[in-house]
């Protein structure tokens, strides 16, 4: 009886163990086409696959809590890309910083982790790295979470004025320099806070880690050049337009509605060509997880959970 008894405590302690350490976030760097790419993993290798893929100008830090919470029923991986984050920085002169080589080391990275099938979430730059590889691999597709980011020219409003004269002028210097000022302190923890209800409670670790990253030599200039290849994906929008209407991938929409970045009419225009819509907005800015995380991880469990 009482071997019995120690047995099923130890199968129950083993059990207890494992489920913490498929919960825990693990952290790892792989060299894709040369280059080191470091990403944060969690949960059960075995369960639902979720993509996280970031914005600017920060790295996969934004998804610590949202990792956390959704953990113990999906396998999460969040890369960080080239010059992002902890990854690698090649020279600009060794390596093209554009949406199109960033995503085809994204799916690299993918492919390398043996992922066949996956849903992705979607966040400012995520979205146009994302949407490249969802429209280049539809079957492997199985849902999208899009959260602040574009696919529509109406939602490129105000603050993408100095982005479409750089377009037009790179040389411009005024424009040029305004532009630094979105990875300035001052602008990133604009980024951060603008748009939301109770910034006292956005923690400062967010823009404090971006700057650290920001700061090191030659980022200011990949910035810029991630600036002017945005119009890559502009040119790009009826083509993830027309991907939406022929494969209705279900969709989740989380954004938050006060983003002076990506306005919630950028959110609106996805219901012009998806079908198998979710949609909800929150009362806070651009980085709506840092308000709202607990909210949006329980919408992805239930949207997931279908």
């Amino acid at each position: 009886m009482k071997n019995n008894y120690i047995m099923i405590m130890m199968v129950l302690l083993l059990s207890f163990q494992n489920a913490i350490s498929q919960n825990t976030t693990t952290y790892h760097t792989v060299k894709i086409d040369g280059v080191d790419i470091f990403y944060r993993e969690a949960g059960n290798k075995n369960a639902p696959k979720l993509i996280l893929l970031h914005g600017y100008p920060t790295s996969s830090f934004q998804y610590r809590n949202l990792i956390e919470k959704l953990s113990d029923k999906y396998h999460l991986i969040a890369p960080d890309y080239p010059g992002y984050g902890r990854s690698e920085q090649p020279a600009i002169s060794k390596f093209a910083y554009t949406f199109d080589n960033i995503s085809g080391i994204v799916e690299k990275l993918i492919f390398s982790l043996k992922i066949d099938k996956y849903s992705l979430y979607l966040m400012d730059y995520g979205a146009p790295i994302g949407f490249r590889i969802a429209e280049k691999n539809p079957e492997k597709i199985q849902s999208l979470i899009i959260q602040n980011g574009n696919a529509y020219d109406e939602g490129l409003e105000a603050f993408w004025d100095p982005l479409k004269k750089y377009w037009k002028n790179k040389n411009d210097k005024e424009t040029e320099k305004a532009l630094e000022g979105f990875h300035s302190p001052d602008g990133l923890k604009w980024q951060y806070t603008h748009g939301v209800k109770n910034p006292e409670l956005i923690t400062p670790d967010g823009w404090e880690i971006d700057l650290r990253h920001l700061s090191r030599p030659e980022n200011n200039e990949i910035q810029l050049a991630m600036f002017y290849d945005y119009q890559s994906n502009v040119k790009l929008y009826p083509k993830w337009q027309a991907y939406f209407r022929k494969y209705q991938p279900k969709t989740l929409i989380v954004w938050g509605k006060n983003d002076y970045i990506f306005p919630a009419s950028g959110a609106e225009a996805y219901k012009k060509d998806l079908k198998n819509l979710e949609f909800y907005l929150y009362d806070t800015g651009h980085f709506a997880l840092e308000s709202y995380g607990d909210e949006i991880a329980k919408k992805i469990r239930a949207f997931l959970a279908k």
